[in-house]
């Protein structure tokens, strides 16, 4: 029986379960669950990692006390990083992917290097929140904290830095950066170096599988966790999700479902042309060597605000009441486009919705339930033109969709999703980032021989649930009533 420690830490919450493998079945259990947000301080959002690492090694602590552990292995969420010194200190807390600095900094490195170019040489979506952006702001702001560091780690890499004492940089999350040339398998030092922005700060990138070595003494003895090893998983949270997905049928879709909904399918080579350019398509680094091919969709963030905010206002729901008020809500008044730029922001989101709606000439939804119903079929309408750009960009032709993360467990938006993509839905599992940090874990010990061993214990122990599709009619309308809706004119959203 072996057991291994997955640190998932997703945009919103972070989790620390353990997992046992008998060499037939995988048994996940939550040990510890915690928030995760930013916290805003002068004017400037940051991530909270100091408070994130210790609730991980009690996690950590949690496992030992459950019996001996063979291995540990943390994920995060993208782009977000850290700055270390020389002699590994962390200089300030990392500024959170929120922070209206990349969008500020975005126009001034695209004029130093050309969106096209910048595309083709790593095959990253151009979004403003991406690392290179946060990157060439603080290189063009000639920010003391950046002249001073010696390492930029991703958030998993200063995980492992503080747990082990090692500074590299794991391939999965590297990728998605911006910074990184998937075709050579290095950073692409000459962009870095036209953006002003130091290529010597990035530490080497190792494979997901690769064993870090021990816990540092001082760790091994704070959590009582021994002789276990340090295992660089798929370190990218949709990474490790998408390695858990049990694919019955070649060329599936998934969508990672989270705080962003990640839609995408797994192709061998990054698919890098003027075709997937133009669909703003990204290319990410994947287990054994695989890509994943996709696009972030902003997903469930804008019902996680929603929620906040009617809390704030002494409105307390949980989320499966919500869904019980959408499902009771009339269908498909009022449509959203999840990634406009006036969503992206913490703030007053229900009102945001409301203005968006108006100002696009629709029905204002009226009630909690008519406003998750509104963002809950926009998802699974943008789900289905994702799917659609994939199909059109990349000559993907899916025979089903999995959806995995915390959106499986929305029966509501999964089975909208089936309708709205006339494709069967198989949900789950719902911790398929933990699950997928596992399995990587348990390759690197030698239980699994390879990806698709993986994968066939994940079907092996979890079952998913099917929503096959119903009338596709009245979503094709709403797809290109949405359509229509963004490229007319409209009037300016408050932010």
């Amino acid at each position: 029986m072996r057991a291994m420690v997955a640190v998932d830490l997703g945009a919103q919450s972070g989790r620390v379960a353990l997992g046992h493998f008998d060499g037939e079945r995988l048994s996940v259990s939550e040990l510890r669950r915690f928030e995760n947000g930013p916290v805003g301080v002068g004017g400037t959002l940051y991530t909270d990692v100091l408070r994130l690492y210790q609730e991980a090694c009690e996690g950590l602590a949690a496992a030992a006390r459950e019996g001996d552990v063979d291995s540990v292995g943390v994920n995060s969420w993208g782009v977000d990083f850290g700055l270390i010194d020389a002699k590994g200190e962390l200089l300030r807390n990392p500024v959170h992917y929120r922070d209206a600095r990349r969008t500020k900094a975005f126009d001034g490195a695209l004029a130093r290097v050309p969106a096209r170019e910048l595309y083709e040489r790593t095959g990253i979506q151009l979004l403003p929140i991406n690392t290179v952006f946060e990157l060439a702001g603080m290189a063009a702001d000639r920010d003391p904290v950046l002249e001073a560091a010696g390492t930029v780690l991703l958030i998993p890499d200063l995980f492992h830095h503080w747990l082990a004492g090692v500074r590299v940089s794991e391939l999965t999350n590297a990728t998605t950066t911006q910074c990184f040339d998937p075709r050579a398998g290095a950073w692409a030092t000459d962009v870095l170096e036209r953006l002003e922005i130091r290529a010597d700060l990035f530490p080497p990138a190792v494979t997901p599988g690769t064993v870090l070595g021990p816990l540092s003494d001082g760790v091994a003895e704070e959590t009582h966790l021994g002789d276990a090893v340090l295992v660089a998983v798929a370190t990218h949270d949709t990474a490790s999700a998408v390695a858990a997905v049990p694919f019955r049928k070649p060329g599936s879709a998934y969508i990672s479902a989270g705080t962003w909904s990640l839609v995408g399918v797994e192709v061998e080579e990054p698919a890098i042309d003027d075709r997937t350019f133009a669909a703003n398509l990204t290319n990410e680094g994947g287990v054994e060597g695989t890509t994943r091919l996709l696009k972030n969709v902003a997903g469930l963030w804008l019902l996680h605000e929603c929620r906040r905010i009617w809390e704030a206002e002494g409105r307390k729901y949980a989320f499966d009441d919500l869904i019980v008020l959408a499902g009771e809500a009339p269908p498909l008044r009022s449509l959203i486009d999840p990634d406009d730029p006036v969503f992206a922001d913490p703030g007053d989101m229900p009102r945001r919705i409301a203005e968006f709606c108006r100002a696009t000439g629709q029905e204002e939804p009226e009630g909690s339930g008519a406003v998750v119903r509104c963002i809950l079929e926009s998802l699974a309408v943008k789900h289905r033109q994702t799917i659609e750009l994939l199909r059109a960009a990349a000559g993907a032709a899916p025979e089903e969709v999995h959806v995995v993360g915390g959106g499986a467990h929305n029966g509501l938006l999964c089975s909208f999703t089936a309708d709205a993509t006339g494709l069967p839905v198989l949900a789950g599992p719902i911790e398929a980032t933990a699950v997928g940090n596992l399995l990587v874990q348990a390759m690197a010990l030698g239980e699994l021989s390879s990806l698709q061993e993986g994968r066939e214990l994940v079907r092996a122990s979890f079952q998913p649930t099917v929503y096959e599709p119903g009338d596709t009619g009245p979503w094709d309308e709403a797809s290109e009533r949405l359509r229509d809706i963004l490229a007319r004119p409209h009037a300016e959203v408050r932010a």
